[in-house]
């Protein structure tokens, strides 16, 4: 059998010990009415075009949770549609504005353009929730034009700049609409 022998010595009185009596000490001090009862709170009023602006935390909360999302336009679209379709506008912008004769840097932007191409139409081609948008329209466009150039001048063809402003004017238009 084993003894435990605490030593005498030092404070008898602990941090622990002194909390504990501090509590209770105000636990009987204040009224159980005081702790229990809710604070009185000041109402404010606020404008209607805050709470449109941002619903707070309420709101975002919901937005979190709503598959869809409010367009420049206006419009209510699928956050997912929006998402990759803006992809798809950056992406392609970005490799059209890319300086051909850098070859390492200009395939690095075309591949990024193409994968969102490619993701953009597997999941949004004939999707009625969106083919009707002018977003989608002109995303449409932008891609045919490039697609149907690549298809008659090869795939190592130096875009035109007629085409190439043309394709960057439809992705614009998207870009309004996103």
């Amino acid at each position: 059998m084993y003894q435990v022998v605490l030593p005498l010595e030092g404070p008898t009185f602990s941090r622990r010990n002194a909390i504990i009596c501090i509590g209770s000490l105000l636990a009987s001090v204040v009224p159980v009415s005081y702790v229990i009862a809710p604070l009185p709170v000041l109402a404010e009023e606020k404008s209607a075009s805050w709470e449109d602006e941002d619903g707070g935390v309420i709101g975002a909360i919901q937005s979190l949770f709503d598959p869809n999302e409010k367009t420049k336009s206006g419009k209510v679209l699928p956050k997912a549609y929006l998402k990759s379709a803006r992809e798809v506008v950056k992406t392609l912008r970005e490799s059209l504005k890319e300086d051909p004769k850098d070859i390492p840097k200009f395939r690095r932007t075309a591949d990024s353009a193409k994968e969102s191409i490619r993701e953009y139409l597997s999941s949004w081609r004939g999707q009625s929730k969106v083919a009707n948008e002018e977003s989608y329209v002109m995303l449409e466009k932008a891609i045919r034009s490039l697609a149907s150039f690549y298809s008659k001048a090869g795939p190592s063809a130096p875009l035109p700049e007629e085409i190439k402003s043309e394709i960057l004017a439809n992705l614009s238009k998207a870009d309004e609409f996103l």
